[in-house]
């Protein structure tokens, strides 16, 4: 048997040049008790925390494959919600030193999380889906808690209403037109609003009143007000549509249509948002608008009405018949007071809002084009004078990443800089701070190199144009018109003497270097130029050039499917590699020009042998076209991405695929290994840079492959996708049976195996099983309690409902001595107790022999649930107790320091009065 070939192992390192998604919501965040400065953005699978102020990175909570959909921050500030693609939703907490694990993990949904909101306290977080239902989740619990099925496609928002009436409320709207009202203790819809004609795509609360936007340009406003029972109104009124009830006794809230608010914006309403104390709404479509209203308080309220009321009196005269008949009860207009809007320079895509001090309102704002602004506007017309402009530009995120889709990535020949081309600039980055140095205002970028020297960088552009950056400068020397149509491709000659260049107008130029005086007023200096020395013509498209290291070939890729080889000296036509099926979209040769890589639409990748044109190997590389294939320096490893978004490592002499790296969410479009072999660095259609780095960790292909077929296989249940009860057909789990579900039934199916097993050996003293070793654990009791403990508490009962009806039995058997010798979880205890009954009533109940158990175990738990009781009523109220007396002791003492320092502020105020008065006097 041969030795094992052994590789390095690339691990991504980071992503950068992403500042937001717009697939996501942004929200405030407060970070070390500062409010208005921080923000959670979400960047692809990871949510960035930025400091506006510095204008960086604060924290990024991370996860790998699924991009972040929705989030929201709690209203305590602690902690914030992220929920995912794959229907997961992560919580993490903020505050912690280990912000960026996960406090609690929850699969909800089968499809991606299309809304998150919390309730006042922050105890319960609903979530919505594009699978048409809510879940409530119990967040200090860790655990669903009800799941809300009626509407008939996805969840576009959800709130708790806990306004109005005191029972648990939470209302939703979906894309079906419906808004439904749903009781959570009877987990059934009991209200639905139906008089919309389009999709309802947002809801908001402002006190009694709901404001719901629909794909229409007004947005409908509700009142609502607490049922009392007597049905009051009159067929007249109902008739007239003023109220929408349905006079029943069900419903506990009565909601009545009080009239439209007009948006001045185009399309559909995509967020409505208010900032925590109600006073301020903002709305905005899919332009570049967004309207904020004001919410008068009950005075404003008052003068407002008066003034209205002033106005109809002087309009309608003297005469006491129309005194009559003036409206006396207030109106929408009112209430809401429509402000200045907010305009801007692309795309919305999401809006949060918060008021500050002296009524000044903030607003965050994610634009399409990879960017973060912050605007202030004043809520108050009266606090602003006329001179100042209304709404500013407080603080905007634009440099930290490019405003549309990289297209060509580069490393400079020392491997400390990356060089990325996009459709409005390119960028130089810092490759270890992985931040922007400079920037270059530039049209659409589509291939890019550095200069050997690293001074300058050569652009290829989509208009066909050649420019020449300097580095240090970040400014354009020259712009060559090269080509006629797009610049496809830009290769170095291997003696760093010149470059060629291949384009969409069936041509291959070679130019030379060579440095000519600067531009008069620039001194001595002398800046780069191109000299063009000769040209091929072909008779198709050249998509991508290639010049062997030993300075004899040429390689073409062309439209036709092909790759034609040259002599570079004579380009006198040599080899023609043909067997691609689509066009060839790249191609590389290796260090000692010996092979040529080639990949192209066709999802292939090919290997062939230069000095006889035949193909080595054919290997279906991707599942979509490879965009980009290149040779690892000194290697023949191969690195391909695609646009499936992988990105893939190959053995160029074995043929085999060494390891698939996390690739980007969406398409791959360009990768570029560093001179060194050390970096890797993708560009994608998620608008990140990626960054790999070759570390010292072997890997034998063996494991890899070993690794990824276990790694597929947990991807699939192994009892199904099914998720119903067996007995229990109507009943719908809060939570989502997953892998770790199936691993933790089998981990108390094992458990109590051993146990089993160790008590029948108990006289024998057996030697502890290693499972019971390796947690610490001496006898069947704290083993069981530990597996209960280590099973995460959202697969908890999805684990429990795997098992079967005999091993129930055994459990429920053993939970008397669990609740005696483990007091101190007794709540895991009564969870785990209580879901058992609920699942398995009927069957328990018709076993006579499972009667006494019964008896025993509520006689337990009411006994135990009591004292538990008792010692937490005692210890809340001895805390308050000491509470009351640390604030009556502080009261006194902040009260004693108010007056001092009031004392002292009157002196400084007199002594200045006087100082005044004699400057007066001289």
């Amino acid at each position: 048997m041969g030795l094992t070939k052994q590789y390095l192992a690339y691990r991504a390192i980071d992503s950068f040049n992403i500042i937001t998604s717009g697939r996501a919501n942004v929200n405030f965040a407060i970070v070390d008790k500062t409010e208005g400065r921080y923000v959670a953005a979400p960047a692809a699978e990871n949510v960035i925390i930025w400091d506006l102020r510095k204008g960086d990175r604060k924290l990024t909570l991370r996860r790998e494959k699924f991009e972040v959909t929705c989030l929201r921050v709690s209203p305590d500030h602690l902690h914030i919600a992220v929920g995912y693609t794959d229907g997961m939703v992560q919580i993490f907490d903020l505050s912690s030193e280990r912000y960026y694990e996960a406090i609690c993990t929850l699969a909800l949904h089968k499809h991606a999380v299309s809304i998150l909101r919390y309730d006042q306290q922050g105890m319960r977080l609903v979530s919505g889906g594009l699978d048409t239902e809510l879940v409530v989740v119990d967040v200090v619990e860790q655990a669903g808690r009800a799941r809300l099925s009626g509407h008939n496609a996805a969840i576009t928002d959800a709130h708790f209403l806990q306004r109005v009436v005191d029972q648990s409320i939470v209302v939703s709207c979906s894309k079906d037109t419906q808004i439904k009202f749903w009781n959570l203790e009877t987990q059934f819809c009991f209200k639905t609003i139906v008089d919309n004609r389009t999709e309802v795509w947002a809801l908001a609360f402002i006190g009694d009143l709901m404001v719901a936007g629909a794909s229409e340009s007004g947005m409908n406003v509700y009142r609502l007000k607490k049922h009392d029972g007597a049905v009051t109104e009159t067929l007249e009124s109902a008739v007239e549509g003023l109220s929408i009830d349905d006079e029943d006794a069900i419903s506990p809230i009565s909601v009545s249509n009080c009239g439209i608010i007009q948006r001045a914006g185009k399309g559909r309403t995509v967020n409505l948002v208010t900032d925590y104390t109600e006073r301020v709404l903002s709305c905005h479509g899919t332009n570049d608008l967004i309207e904020n209203f004001y919410i008068c308080t009950a005075e404003e309220v008052k003068q407002r009405l008066a003034k209205r009321l002033k106005k109809e009196k002087k309009a309608a005269g003297d005469d006491a018949s129309d005194e009559a008949q003036l409206s006396k009860q207030q109106s929408l207009s009112d209430e809401i007071k429509r402000l200045e809007s907010i305009r801007t320079k692309q795309k919305i895509k999401s809006i949060d809002v918060v008021l500050g001090q002296n009524k000044e309102m903030r607003v965050l704002v994610s634009l399409a084009n990879n960017s973060l602004v912050l605007h202030s506007l004043e809520a108050s017309p009266k606090n602003r004078k006329a001179a100042d402009p209304s709404v500013k530009v407080l603080r905007s995120l634009t440099r930290l990443g490019h405003q549309s889709e990289v297209r060509s990535v580069c490393f400079s020949n020392d491997s400390l800089a990356v060089g990325s081309g996009a459709g409005e600039s390119f960028k130089f980055w810092d490759r270890d701070a992985m931040q922007c140095l400079r920037t270059v205002p530039t049209d659409y970028i589509l291939c890019s190199k550095f200069v050997p020297g690293d001074h300058y960088v050569l652009l290829g552009m989509k208009s066909g144009k050649l420019l020449i950056v300097d580095v240090g400068a970040a400014d354009i020397v020259e712009e060559i018109p090269a080509h006629e149509n797009e610049l496809w491709s830009i290769a170095m000659l291997p003696d760093q003497k010149g470059c060629i260049t291949g384009s969409g107008d069936q041509t291959l130029k070679i130019w030379t270097f060579e440095l000519i005086d600067a531009a008069a007023g620039a001194g001595e200096s002398k800046v780069l130029s191109l000299l063009h020395k000769n040209t091929l013509k072909l008779e198709e498209t050249v998509l991508c050039v290639c010049v062997s290291p030993d300075m004899k070939y040429l390689a073409v890729g062309l439209l036709d499917a092909t790759v034609k080889i040259f002599f570079l000296d004579t380009f006198k036509f040599y080899l023609s590699l043909y067997g691609h099926k689509l066009p060839v979209l790249c191609l590389d040769i290796s260090y000692d020009s010996n092979l040529v890589v080639t990949g192209s639409a066709d999802r292939n990748i090919k290997i062939w042998g230069l000095n006889f044109g035949d193909c080595h190997r054919s290997i279906f590389a991707h599942d979509d076209t490879v965009m980009s294939v290149q040779f690892i320096p000194k290697t023949h490893m191969i690195f391909s991405c695609g646009k499936d978004g992988k990105v893939k490592q190959w053995d160029g002499d074995s043929f085999e695929k060494i390891i698939t790296l996390p690739g980007h969410i969406g398409e791959a479009y360009c990768l570029a290994v560093s001179p060194n072999g050390r970096f890797l660095v993708t560009c994608g259609s998620d608008r990140t840079l990626r960054m790999y780095e070759r570390t010292d960790e072997t890997i034998v292909l063996k494991d890899v492959q070993e690794e990824e077929r276990e790694q597929m296989e947990n991807e699939q249940l192994a009892t199904g996708e099914d998720n119903s009860v067996p007995l229990l057909p109507s009943l719908k789990m809060a939570s989502r049976k997953t892998v770790g579900s199936e691993k933790a039934a089998e981990s108390i199916l094992e458990c109590l195996e051993i146990s089993k097993q160790f008590e029948l050996e108990a006289e024998e003293k057996p030697e502890l099983h290693p499972l019971m070793q390796a947690l610490q654990v001496k006898n069947p009791v704290d083993f069981l309690v530990n597996t209960f403990i280590r099973i995460r508490a959202s697969d908890l009962e999805e684990a429990l409902l795997l098992l079967p009806f005999s091993v129930v039995c055994e459990l429920l058997e053993r939970l008397p001595i669990l609740l005696t010798q483990r007091p101190d979880q007794l709540e895991l205890l009564c969870r785990v107790t209580i879901f058992l009954f609920k699942v398995h009533m009927k069957p328990i109940s018709a076993t006579k022999s499972m009667k006494p158990l019964l008896l025993k175990l509520l006689t337990m738990l009411k006994r135990d649930v009591g004292q538990l009781r008792d010692i937490l009523g005692w210890n809340l109220h001895g805390l308050a107790l000491l509470q009351t007396e640390v604030e009556q002791r502080e009261g006194v003492q902040l009260f004693r320091d108010a007056t001092q320092a009031r004392r002292k502020r009157d002196k400084k105020r007199r002594e200045a009065s006087k100082r005044r008065l004699q400057i007066q006097m001289v």
